[in-house]
């Protein structure tokens, strides 16, 4: 089982969003819903992209990666102040997975020195690292859409992609799971995703049993 982070197991989307709605602020304009929506799942340089093209702004006029890193760091402040909730069902889909013996794999565009706060805090609550591995920000090489990092992920875990299954939330995330082969459950949360072979969607995590998580790989 592989699972992407914000979004997908955690209330943190919404964090990441008002970092970067409050940078557009401090530079100057305000961030449409249509720009925050598209920077869902994708990486912080892309984020800026889209950000700086939403205000009018030149990229190359900007300090991307002191931007990117800016949002970074309020982000982490936020889920420090503010908690970071389960998405509804994720916790239980977690232990129901463990329970079952599956080999599971965290697999994020998120940089580790803040996804290690969602991973402390996840670990914390269980008792427990639920994650045999983890694959953060470039860690792959790759960032999300590319299937590199849940490629990694399956090299690392010794699985094949027949065998595993990605969950997702994001337009990239399931873009990269299904690149590299892999049956793929979306959960939309800031973005539409729309029905694809290898695909199914719901709308939440919430009562997903281990046949059902069988019945999706077949």
């Amino acid at each position: 089982m592989l699972f992407d982070m914000d979004g997908t197991l955690v209330e943190t989307e919404e964090l990441w969003g008002e970092a970067m709605f409050a940078l557009a602020t401090q530079l100057g304009g305000t961030l449409s819903d249509e720009a925050r929506e598209q920077t869902a799942g994708t990486s912080m340089l892309a984020s800026m992209e889209i950000i700086y093209a939403d205000l009018g702004m030149d990229p190359a006029a900007q300090d991307l990666q002191a931007d990117a890193r800016w949002v970074e760091d309020e982000t982490a402040a936020l889920m420090t102040s503010r908690g970071m909730p389960w998405r509804p069902g994720a916790r239980e889909l977690i232990n129901t997975v463990r329970a079952a013996g599956l080999r599971t794999a965290l697999v994020t565009t998120t940089p580790r020195r803040v996804a290690t706060l969602v991973l402390d805090r996840i670990t914390a609550e269980l008792g427990v690292d639920p994650f045999d591995v983890t694959v953060c920000g470039t860690e792959a090489g790759a960032l999300k859409p590319d299937p590199a990092p849940y490629r990694k992920a399956m090299a690392d875990l010794g699985v094949d992609p027949r065998s595993s299954l990605v969950i997702e939330d994001s337009q990239v995330g399931t873009a990269s799971g299904l690149a590299a082969g892999v049956a793929v459950l979306g959960i939309p949360l800031v973005q539409r995703l729309q029905p694809q072979p290898g695909l199914t969607l719901r709308t939440t995590l919430a009562g997903l049993t281990a046949a059902d998580l069988a019945a999706l790989l077949d």
